[in-house]
């Protein structure tokens, strides 16, 4: 019941003879232009933080209805007070600099419209906060993957609380009823009333809840099978397809007809499945890549059909464009790098309306860029490289 398998490239420690075929495929040496969605960075984009704030690993990303975009990021506990947040020590070490509110808010054109969260009265703030998305009435939700959240949080659009699911310091447990284990990210069906939770950094699932009550409807694990706990061990692109998902299960996306796309990022592959968890289809994605693996966000266009997929891939550096029905790489951008338009752990990925692209990077990336839609056009090289302003439309 598997797609065909894309076998395109590999990492250098895998294999070099890999690799060189890889290459050759992606430089698309005969490869006809093909017709895809072009971006650019915006080097500009988001403008200054104020009050001497820096960002830490930045691990979630969410666009609300008026396209206003929101990230999270662990300032306090992956910011070095000696070298990046000298006026948090004690005593302090300079005028600069501290960690931003977790949660920041940005408008269209990258202006700071408000900063807050953390703990607060009334709820439990995780150990290590992951991943956030915005409803169909723009409130906002957070999941945790430290060791101990096995919980979601529910705020307005705003910051004021208004529901936790679950409590903290469960144990790992995935046919759990109550609780989660160290969810990922959360993502919606708002006519359904359900979320979706990607759970996650302990469990080994895809579970569907009421979002107004948070109940926990329904879950399922790899290929629609019962979950379970078992550690596989290491992934090894040598061996047969894992009967599990590895963690993280890094996300778990519904669609407008009635799919659900998961990011079983170690296993490098998306799975496909129906919104009851009926199994449908899997793409392998670069599948020699080991590691943090080369599944770890998806977002889709914006279009009634969601014809594209974008997908972040933290360990290649790189975002591929993909056709979602058929799951084929079109064409992909990006490199490893701290200049704009290369990455660093690009580790979340969200879309607004105009098109527009938001990546945000983990580990010692602790950044968020915009990749400027701009329209659609032939691509010959299913290798980018680097989006630089003026690139948009260049076929060299």
């Amino acid at each position: 019941m598997q797609s065909r398998k894309l076998i395109l490239g590999g990492t250098l420690v895998t294999a070099i003879a890999a690799l060189a075929i890889g290459q050759a495929v992606l430089q698309g040496a005969t490869r006809q232009a093909v017709q895809a969605p072009r971006f650019e960075v915006d080097p500009m984009w988001p403008k200054p933080l104020p009050n001497h704030w820096i960002l830490g690993s930045v691990i979630g990303v969410g666009v609300d209805s008026k396209d206003h975009v929101f990230i999270i990021h662990r300032g306090d506990s992956t910011l070095n007070q000696r070298t990046e947040a000298g006026s948090a020590a004690k005593p302090p070490l300079g005028e600069c600099c501290a960690a931003a509110p977790p949660i920041i808010e940005f408008d269209p054109e990258g202006n700071l419209v408000r900063a807050w969260g953390g703990p607060g009265e009334g709820y439990e703030w995780p150990e290590s906060n992951h991943g956030i998305s915005l409803d169909d009435k723009d409130n906002v939700w957070i999941g945790g993957n430290g060791r101990l959240d096995s919980h979601i949080l529910k705020f307005t659009h705003d910051g004021k609380f208004l529901l936790q699911i679950g409590t903290p310091k469960q144990p790992v447990n995935s046919n759990a009823m109550d609780h989660f284990g160290r969810v990922a990210k959360i993502s919606f069906d708002a006519r359904a009333s359900e979320a979706y939770v990607a759970d996650g950094y302990g469990n080994k699932r895809a579970a569907v809840i009421d979002m107004t009550t948070g109940a926990i409807k329904r879950f399922w694990g790899a290929y629609g099978n019962v979950p379970k706990d078992t550690n596989m061990g290491p992934y090894d692109p040598n061996s047969p397809p894992a009967p599990q998902f590895r963690n993280p299960v890094h996300c778990a996306e519904p669609t407008n007809d009635g799919l659900v796309y998961v990011c079983d990022r170690v296993n490098d592959r998306i799975q496909v499945f129906r919104k009851g968890g009926e199994f449908v289809k899997e793409q392998r994605v670069f599948p020699l890549t080991r590691g943090d693996g080369s599944v770890w966000d998806i977002a889709f266009s914006r279009d009634p059909q969601q014809k594209y997929i974008y997908l972040a891939d933290g360990r290649n550096e790189r975002v591929y464009v993909m056709e979602r029905q058929s799951l084929s790489i079109l064409t992909m951008f990006g490199d490893g790098g701290r200049q704009p338009g290369q990455f660093f752990a690009v580790h979340s990925i969200a879309t607004d309306s105009k098109g527009n692209i938001y990546t945000t990077e983990t580990y010692e990336g602790k950044r968020i860029q915009k990749f400027a839609y701009k329209g659609m056009g032939p691509v010959s090289r299913m290798n980018q490289g680097v989006l630089w302003p003026g690139r948009a439309g260049r076929r060299d």
